[in-house]
């Protein structure tokens, strides 16, 4: 039995316990009556120590959690005082429309003021946890597994990839069973009253049948297609008997070492149950992709969350179900009637309700799954919009604030991550409300310069360094801002629905594989270029306000800074919407493995490789590359299958100047097939190192910098296409008939 996090948050409690008198001193110090000068002198040292503190915070050493914890206690006091500051002192108004915009401000800002500290809580002491192995262990011991891929409508091009890697996976074979759960093949589809559906229907039932028959792994189907994915792995769940269940969505490849990194935490603890590792994308999403073309240099959403929040979530013990990438304890599914279904977002509910009956969650730091992440913004905003609405469900229909059983850790963990999801509301608020002062003339923010510089700047600060501190290699400064404006219009809508009708959204599967084979605008631009218009009127009128009312001018000042930094970030945000071609059917990752190329008359080159996918390579070849054959064979060695591979490739291209030799796999056989999929997906090594190569701490100023960079450009790249659009509608219309 592992005792030892009952004891770690003992001795937390003790330590929070000690820094919460601190910190309620602190606030009692910064509730002495203190004029605007006063404050601001406060601000200013109290903003150094931060500085400080968080500097330290992020090297190991011995008191490494106790400047953390300072810094994030003196941020957090810094905030309430100007949420107390604002309350107290600046909250008037004289009409009905007023009153509404000056509430709705500060409802914003106490919404983030929660979200932070919940924040700062929750990610305060990251947990790292050691890498277990199998190695050792007698293989007659160990329980049996079922791997299970639920399916929709995914190409079996795809299923098949995931298929191949989960029978690699490095466990006994006798005691791992690998299932297809296809919901796209039910008898209700196959019986729908619609010919040409119910035909497709058919053809894929029959067609993956035959994929698993060739694979020799099962196929299930079921009856109806109740409770979206909850109900597929439900199904499955009553026909198969394995200890322990691996979820992997039907694009999640795993790495070879899947299970020899999470089953020992499942025999170490036998109250455990749940093993998540992160989800690692090996394709950019519509952000990375789009904006400067950043996925291999920039830390992407995933990094944050896998990287740093479920860290913090772990050593708290919420860290949650992710919906794949995970194994699971069938025993405890069992005692909740399997995958929850109440909400849209299965994968947290369920372990919302096994951390209720006191079960126990580990999070592995190691990718082992690699995805697909959604390639058009429309789909990556379907992804998000189902992830906000299933999340508030649990809020609503769960209640995890006031859940029995949840230690009070637990209910913060959760809360944390429910809060997240509603900030559609305040960052609505954040970018319009500007337009009610400069446009409205409505007094939303009764401040003078001075007080604005003693109270509201250093709140903004401590913000920005704390979130650097807990953030900085996860996440680059304003890119949060950027995901958050993009995603805030569409998802606010979705939000309402769901607190008008918390039961009414339904699951819906995120499109992936999509192919880009032109350059477009995306067909959600049009809220974004309204945005960019009122703002850009906004500081017009702010203009105008200036030069006419000069006993407000400071004001005014202040306000317009915060429409053109809204400005800014909304003209970066075009540079995402403008959809860039994409030629390769899959994106190639950085490989820096040694390989030799031979051919059948015992020829041989020597390289290096550059990048790797699964449909192909490029390698920097040492020598003389322009004799290399077309046909040849690529010896390497597979850390996968711990063994050299021999991968049948043709030669495409090679450049005599770089030395860069492009090939593409061209396997001969099931067996090759196998050591391709392993050589170029089931290495967890290739994993770790490409998200060290991209997770760096930059500065604040050198985040800003680049969004800068790309805030102008885009715009007349979005008006050179929409005018070409328009000039391909103008030729397609027939020519005028001339009059005789």
């Amino acid at each position: 039995m592992d005792n030892s996090q009952p004891r770690r948050h003992h001795r937390t409690t003790q330590y929070i316990v000690v820094l919460l008198t601190a910190a309620l001193l602190l606030g009692l110090l910064l509730l002495a009556p203190m004029d605007a000068f006063g404050q601001l002198i406060s601000s200013v040292v109290i903003l150094i120590i931060i500085s400080l503190c968080s500097r330290e915070a992020r090297h190991m050493q011995q008191h490494q959690h106790l400047f953390r914890t300072f810094a994030l206690v003196l941020a957090i006091a810094l905030s309430f005082r100007y949420l107390l500051w604002r309350g107290i002192y600046t909250l008037t108004y004289s009409d009905v429309l007023s009153m509404v915009a000056v509430w709705l401000l500060f409802g914003a800002e106490i919404y983030a003021g929660i979200t932070s500290v919940l924040g700062a809580i929750v990610n305060a002491f990251p947990l790292s946890r050691p890498l277990l192995t199998l190695q050792g262990k007698d293989p007659a011991t160990l329980p049996t597994v079922d791997v299970m891929i639920p399916s929709y409508n995914e190409d079996a091009d795809i299923l098949e990839v995931t298929i191949r890697a989960a029978k690699l996976l490095d466990y006994p074979k006798d005691k791992l069973r690998v299932h297809l759960l296809d919901d796209g093949g039910t008898d209700q589809k196959i019986n729908s009253t619609n010919p040409a559906a119910a035909a497709t229907a058919k053809r894929r039932r029959e067609e993956l049948q035959q994929l698993c028959q060739r694979l020799e792994i099962r196929y299930h189907t079921r009856a109806r297609n109740e409770f979206a994915k909850a109900g597929n792995v439900n199904s499955a769940i009553q026909n198969t008997d394995g200890d322990f269940i691996v979820i992997l969505d039907a694009d999640h490849v795993p790495t070879s070492d899947f299970l020899d990194r999470t089953v020992p935490w499942m025999l170490r603890n036998e109250k455990v149950f749940l093993v998540q590792t992160p989800h690692f994308m090996a394709n950019p999403d519509p952000v990375e992709r789009n904006y400067f073309s950043a996925f291999t240099r920039m830390p992407s959403e995933n990094d944050m969350f896998y990287g740093t929040i479920q860290k913090g979530l772990d050593y708290w013990g919420s860290s949650f179900f992710c919906g794949s990438a995970a194994l699971m304890r069938r025993a405890h599914l069992d005692l909740v009637g399997g995958i929850s279904g109440d909400s849209i977002t299965e994968d947290a509910e369920t372990a919302l309700d096994l951390h209720k009956m006191g079960y126990e969650s580990v999070y592995v730091d190691r990718p082992m799954v690699s995805g697909l992440a959604p390639e058009t913004f429309d789909a990556f905003i379907q992804q998000r919009m189902r992830w906000a609405q299933g999340m508030t469900q649990i809020l609503l229909l769960k209640k995890p604030f006031k859940a029995e059983g949840l230690k009070w850790y637990q209910r913060i963990g959760y809360m944390s991550s429910i809060m997240f999801w509603l900030f559609p509301f305040a960052r609505i608020v954040f970018l319009l409300m500007p337009l009610a002062y400069l446009v409205f003339g409505l007094q939303v923010y009764h401040a003078s310069m001075l007080e604005i510089f003693a109270f509201t700047i250093p709140h903004v600060i401590a913000t920005y360094m704390i979130s650097t501190m807990l953030f900085g290699r996860t996440r680059w400064p304003l890119v949060s801002e950027l995901y958050e404006i993009l995603q805030c219009a569409f998802t606010l809508n979705a939000l309402i629905k769901v607190f008008l009708k918390p039961r009414a959204p339904s699951f819906v599967v995120t499109p992936k594989g999509e192919s880009l084979d032109k350059t477009f605008v995306s067909p959600l631009s049009g809220v974004f270029y309204w945005l960019t218009l009122l703002i850009t009127f906004a500081l017009g009128m702010g203009v105008y306000k200036f030069i006419t009312e000069p006993l407000t001018r400071e004001l005014t000042v202040v306000v317009m800074l915060w429409n053109v930094f809204n400005l800014i970030l909304l003209l970066s945000v075009m540079s995402v919407l403008l959809e860039r071609k994409q030629v390769r059917s899959q994106s190639r990752l950085p490989a820096t493995n040694s390989v030799v190329l031979r051919t059948s008359e015992d020829e041989a080159w020597v390289g290096d490789l550059v990048d790797l996918s699964l449909g192909g390579a490029r390698m920097r070849i040492k020598g003389e590359g322009a004799s290399i054959p077309r046909h040849v064979t690529l010896i390497a060695w597979s850390h996968a299958l711990q063994r050299n591979v021999q991968l049948s490739v043709e030669a495409l291209h090679f450049d005599e100047k770089s030395q860069i030799l492009r090939v593409r796999f061209s396997s001969q056989n099931d067996a090759e097939q196998d050591e391709v999929v392993a050589f170029t997906l089931c290495d967890s090594l290739r994993w770790m190192s490409f998200q060290r190569r991209r997770t760096r701490a930059i500065s604040y100023w050198f985040g800003a910098k680049h969004v800068l960079k790309v805030g102008l450009k885009p715009v007349f790249l979005h008006i050179a296409v929409l005018l070409r659009k328009f000039a391909g509608k103008l030729r397609l219309l027939p020519a005028p008939v001339k009059e005789k």
